[in-house]
């Protein structure tokens, strides 16, 4: 008896529906693509929780007959391949005739379409891939298709569907990248009943990228040129650095119409941003690429989000001098005095550029205390080779001046140019006496306006204050956790655009947040509303502040992890530390504070927020002997 057998058409349709439908969000991608393909100028799209109990796309494009209607249930049938040369030649968003049947295999279906030059359309009804019924009905020219009930006859597949809401946000998303490919089309979206937005057909792209970006951060849009490369068009736009944020979901490439995902667009978006974006993050950015469809292979992904360049290179440098030509900054022109002509002196119209009037001028020349390392008193440079020791005065006399304004701020120096902390009396006093059994340190300066650099009993101890104020915080939010948090309001709620999915996601942990101390809310459309933070926290620029913080906890964990209290509390800690500026003035009362923690020698990540070098290793590396 043979072992092979051929597969029945309904189960080779569920078979490939597995690969072609992998969410709600799958449906509602490859019917809007039939519906762009079908020259549509108005696409609504309807979902009911989440796609799981309704899905229906309506279009008013060409439509078709009766007997196209029964074709396009079959699998692989299409009408925009003739010939296997067809597939070097691809115009289209759909082609391999798969789509429908699949859906149609998975829920309960239904099609009413017509052509605008017929009197009646037609109505198809299917049920897990068995035809039901065919019948003429009345109804305006295009198409409209229902899936009902999706994955009712795959009870496996139907079970690892994700939350209602979860799968709405992955909706709304797909009908976005769609609207961005067809600018000129509307686009309407209803969940619920509800409507999410109604996105009117315009003219440009860049009024499409504002209707969904908003109003505020489109004024900050940096237009690319339009770039032409071998083969292919470049036009888009990015925000500039500030707004990179990890992973890839601001990110929006639009290929010949389709939305696509591809490691080498994103890595040459990165590289024209080089040097301006810190390991990690991602330029956010809206991509159009007009490329010759023999120069890209769009049939190597079942979902069609990938494609395969035969010219990689090619595609990478264009997008990089398009990125490069954007953010190269605009040249001032140079501006001229013109002198009265009558009788005296001619000016000759050379002027030095303006350059005091924008702020730039010679890093060696600024006013600010700064000095070029190892220059002398007289300002010369010492040779490179020769003679006696070199001393930095100009740099040691500065921070002499910042210690000594500190140590009297304090009163923590009796009779001690540099003061000692952790000991005296004053001010500190109560504050040191927190401290119990803290060692004794005398502050010697600050290096690099980052370090502080102490003296121990033992050696030297290079002190961390961002640290420091990263283990404070952090042991305040666990002490406080529970209910007991203090918070305050803002005094101007803080307003966040975010993905789709992102919103949903936040907004079902929104209890989480509460916990630690944010409260938020939605604003309408993808507008997150931020309206408190935990007291402890100082945080001078809320807006930076809490758009980084949702950028790492939501793109840089597990799943399970992401609103975890301990790891909300450190990004809290480490987000809210980074953003103070270290003060000479405030190190004993930071020791003071730190040395009250149950784990002051390290942060929450594990990072020292003291380091110390004894006398005996300082003698061992400068080869001095104690005797």
């Amino acid at each position: 008896m043979a072992k092979i057998r051929v597969l029945s058409d309904i189960l080779a349709s569920q078979v490939a529906a597995g690969e072609v439908v992998e969410r709600p969000a799958s449906v509602v991608k490859e019917l809007v693509e039939n519906s762009i393909d079908a020259g549509a100028g108005e696409i609504r799209v309807d979902v009911d929780r989440g796609g799981s109990a309704l899905i229906r796309v309506s279009d008013d494009g060409c439509g078709m007959s009766r007997e196209d209607a029964l074709l396009s249930l079959e699998r692989h049938a299409t009408s925009k391949l003739r010939n296997a040369g067809d597939l070097a030649a691809i115009r289209t968003l759909g082609f391999r005739g798969e789509a429908v049947p699949s859906i149609a295999s998975v829920s309960r279906f239904r099609m009413v379409t017509r052509e605008a030059g017929s009197v009646a359309g037609t109505e198809i009804l299917v049920e897990g891939g068995q035809l039901r019924d065919v019948r003429e009905a009345g109804c305006a020219p295009g198409t409209m298709i229902e899936a009902k009930a999706l994955f009712f006859n795959m009870p496996a597949r139907r079970k690892f569907m994700r939350a209602e809401s979860t799968e709405a946000a992955h909706v709304e998303h797909q009908v976005r990248l769609h609207a961005l490919g067809a600018p000129g089309v509307r686009f309407r979206l209803r969940r619920d009943e509800r409507e999410v937005f109604d996105l009117a057909p315009v003219a440009r792209a860049v009024d499409r990228v504002r209707q969904l970006l908003g109003t505020e951060l489109a004024k900050e849009l940096i237009a690319l040129p339009l770039t032409h490369g071998n083969g292919l068009i470049v036009e888009g736009f990015v925000l500039p650095a500030a707004h990179a944020r990890k992973g890839r979901h601001h990110q929006f490439v639009i290929l010949n119409g389709r939305p696509v995902e591809d490691p080498v667009i994103a890595r040459a978006l990165a590289e024209g941003f080089r040097g301006a974006l810190a390991d990690g993050l991602y330029p956010a950015a809206w991509l159009w690429i007009d490329l010759e469809p023999a120069l890209v292979d769009v049939n190597v992904h079942p979902a069609k989000r990938e494609v395969r360049f035969h010219r990689p290179i090619d595609v990478r440098e264009t997008i990089l001098a398009a990125v490069l030509a954007g953010l190269k900054p605009v040249a001032h022109p140079t501006i001229r005095r013109i002198e009265p002509s009558h009788g005296s002196a001619k000016d000759d119209g050379h002027r030095p550029p303006l350059q005091q009037d924008d702020g730039h001028r010679p890093p060696l020349q600024q006013d600010d205390g700064h000095r070029p390392p190892l220059q002398q008193d007289d300002g010369h440079r010492p040779p490179l080779q020769g003679g006696g020791p070199v001393v930095a005065r100009p740099w040691r006399n500065r921070m002499q001046r910042e210690l000594l304004l500190s140590s009297a701020a304090h009163a923590t120096a009796q009779g001690n140019e540099l003061g000692a902390v952790g000991t005296g009396s004053g001010p500190e006093a109560g504050a040191n006496e927190t401290m119990g059994s803290a060692p004794v340190f005398r502050v010697m300066g600050m290096l690099h306006h980052r370090l502080v650099v102490m003296e121990s009993e033992d050696g030297l101890v290079l002190f961390d204050p961002k640290a420091a104020r990263e283990r404070i915080y952090y042991e305040k939010l666990l002490k406080n956790r529970s209910g007991t948090l203090e918070t305050q309001s803002l005094l101007v709620p803080v307003l966040l655009e975010l993905d789709p999915r992102d919103l949903d996601l936040v907004l079902r942990e929104r209890m989480a947040l509460v916990e630690a101390g944010i409260e938020v809310e939605a604003f309408g459309g993808n507008t997150l509303q931020v309206r408190c933070l935990p007291t402890c926290l100082p945080v001078d620029d809320p807006r930076a502040f809490l758009g980084a913080l949702m950028d790492e906890l939501l793109h840089e964990a597990a799943p399970g992890m992401r609103f975890a209290f301990e790891r909300l509390a450190r990004l809290l800690a480490r987000r809210a530390a980074a953003q103070v500026t270290p003060k000479l003035a405030e190190v004993a009362c930071l020791l003071a504070d730190l040395f009250a923690c149950e784990l002051p020698y390290c942060t929450p990540g594990g990072r020292p927020t003291l380091s110390e070098l004894g006398m005996s290793e300082l003698e061992r590396r400068f080869g001095v002997s104690r005797g």
